[in-house]
């Protein structure tokens, strides 16, 4: 796991130099500047919305005597879509924003669920309850 998340971050970090060259030349200087910061701006403001609005249906929930399985897939898919939007890029400012729109981050959280369901089937994963 540590090599391939490794790989990523070297393939993904190379993509987004190569990116910023590219729209340099293409543009200038400044709109990739401009870019970086309203593309940071806007994903703090909508991991903030996101944030607060799952939050509160996380409450509702428990407030009802349910467990709010799918407010803390949401959690986990907004708080990975605020760090990738807090690195500079383009192509993570993509994926960020992706995680952060509900209707696109459907299939994260089937995919994190997988994950999930597939490290409890393991056995990676125990429960322990307090009785």
């Amino acid at each position: 796991m540590f090599r391939i998340l490794f790989f990523l971050i070297i393939v993904i970090s190379a993509v987004e130099i190569a990116l910023f060259v590219w729209l340099g030349n293409v543009f200038n200087v400044w709109f990739v500047l401009f870019g970086i910061i309203l593309t940071g701006l806007a994903g703090a403001y909508l991991a903030k919305y996101q944030g607060t609005d799952t939050l509160n249906r996380a409450r509702f929930e428990l407030s009802h005597g349910r467990a709010p399985t799918d407010e803390i897939l949401d959690g986990i898919a907004i708080l990975v879509g605020a760090v990738l939007l807090f690195t500079p890029g383009f192509v993570t400012d993509t994926i960020g924003f992706l995680l952060l729109i509900p209707q696109t981050r459907k299939p994260a959280k089937i995919y994190i669920r997988k994950i999930v369901s597939e490290m409890f089937r393991k056995g990676s994963i125990k429960v322990f309850r307090n009785y």
